[in-house]
């Protein structure tokens, strides 16, 4: 395949990552502000569900093509300072997500399928979800400043 083919592949996968993560964010807080168990609940399966579609299939994309595109200029270790820095920011917000983010999300969906048909959610949701908005947060903003670094590649 050809540079610009491998190119277009990250750009795709850095909109569906990075465009999931944000709006999924968005959603899923307004959906918790209603406190509407049945809206709670269908917001926490699409979080899994467009976590799956979008976020998985975006970093796919932004692993596979990533790598072939840094083997043109050393490789992700062997390159640019810039091209390090956003890798290991990319690493770490991956890291956030599989350690923090995806045991509270199925923690929360558990929790979810119970309340959807009833009056009242359970504190230990409410709990989890402000962890899940404090790691998310961090999660998100690591790969928005590995988009800067990708962006204007400072040396």
């Amino acid at each position: 395949m050809s540079r610009e083919a491998w190119l277009m592949l990250h750009v795709l996968g850095v909109v569906l990552f990075l465009g999931n993560i944000i709006v999924t964010a968005v959603w899923k807080v307004l959906a918790d502000r209603t406190k509407s168990p049945p809206v709670v609940a269908y917001a926490q399966r699409l979080v899994t569900r467009t976590d799956i579609a979008f976020t998985a299939t975006g970093v796919v994309l932004i692993l596979v093509s990533g790598h072939v595109l840094a083997e043109d200029l050393g490789g992700v270790f062997g390159g640019p300072t810039w091209l390090m820095i956003g890798w290991s920011l990319f690493v770490a917000s991956g890291v956030i997500w599989a350690a923090a983010l995806i045991p509270i999300q199925v923690m929360q969906a558990r929790l979810a399928r119970r309340f959807a048909s009833e009056a009242v959610i359970p504190e230990r949701y409410w709990r989890l979800s402000t962890l899940w908005s404090v790691f998310g947060a961090v999660a998100t903003i690591l790969p928005l400043a590995n988009l800067y670094f990708m962006v204007v590649k400072p040396s």
